[in-house]
């Protein structure tokens, strides 16, 4: 099976979307088709029922996924324990949508002489273990503090804003204040035990009285969207560098949210001692975050 076939399944199952995926890869939605053909053809058995949402991962799937990115790690290693002179500056970004890639493609069109490969890794745990073993040279996480033997310098702090669509209470208010969200439904699927936005958003909901809902299967951001944006009951957060098409969801309401800001404090986090040419670049390049007033985080720097 060629590890483009098994980067395909991996690139699905995070994007949810064939499509997504194929931007993901640089390849036509086709190619995508294809490729998740072949491997199930190969394996007799199918990886993804297509839905109404999107792309999703059948038992067979879920079960496949795991070792798929163990092949890929495995293979990531192998390259570079041969290319330590002029391999690829390998940096976790998390999500492909998310604020971290946007600085990385800055970093990218600023110093297009530096080689990226570009991965994204499920939570802060795999990407501590990742940048420990050297699977990668740096990740951008949420973390509180630097992990034991690894350096972690603050490089973002990123407004949350709330999202609503047109009928809901809230959707008219220029800005609100976290406190004002109290008693209303504060939908965040995808949390999972052990992970750092859950973390956060449990110190969030802690620290101004919320209740967050993450009841409900998880078919990605772009589906929760379209749910709230069609609701007049639910309401999420989002951070204010979320890549998504807001020109496809015209009536979703992005509301500012002050006294305090609600801030993710994004973070470079990096083996100590790390002398790839790259990552001395970015670091240099990234600085240090913006400083925003009467704004609010769980983990000061």
């Amino acid at each position: 099976m060629h590890l483009d076939a098994v980067r395909t399944v991996v690139a699905v199952a995070e994007a949810g979307q064939f499509r997504d995926a194929a931007l993901d890869l640089g390849v036509t939605q086709q190619a995508v088709s294809k490729r998740i053909a072949a491997v199930e053809t190969e394996l007799g058995v199918r990886l993804f029922v297509r839905t109404p949402r999107g792309a999703e991962l059948t038992a067979d799937g879920q079960a496949f996924l795991p070792h798929a990115r163990e092949a890929l790690d495995a293979m990531a290693r192998a390259i570079a324990s041969v290319r330590t002179g002029g391999r690829a500056l390998r940096i976790d970004v998390f999500g492909r949508r998310l604020a971290p890639a946007d600085l990385l493609q800055a970093f990218h069109r600023a110093h297009p002489d530096v080689e990226l490969e570009v991965v994204t890794l499920p939570t802060a745990d795999r990407a501590v273990e990742a940048v420990r073993a050297g699977r990668v040279d740096a990740a951008f996480r949420a973390v509180a503090g630097a992990p034991d033997g690894l350096v972690a310098v603050r490089v973002l702090d990123e407004p949350l804003e709330l999202l609503t669509g047109p009928d809901h209470p809230l959707a008219g208010a220029g800005e609100l204040s976290p406190t004002d969200l109290a008693g209303h439904r504060i939908w965040v699927p995808g949390l999972v035990d052990g992970a750092e936005w859950t973390a956060y958003y449990a110190a969030f909901a802690a620290a101004f009285g919320l209740t967050i809902d993450a009841d409900g299967p998880n078919f990605g951001r772009e589906d929760a969207l379209d749910r709230v944006g069609a609701s007049a009951s639910l309401a999420t957060i989002g951070g204010a560098g979320l890549r998504v098409d807001w020109s496809a969801r015209p009536t979703l309401r992005r509301i500012v949210l002050r006294r305090p800001t609600p801030i993710y404090p994004w973070s470079l986090v990096y083996r100590a001692g790390t002398v790839h040419p790259g990552l001395t670049a970015l670091r240099k390049h990234l600085g240090s975050p913006r400083v925003l007033p009467d704004s609010w985080t769980p983990w000061p720097p």
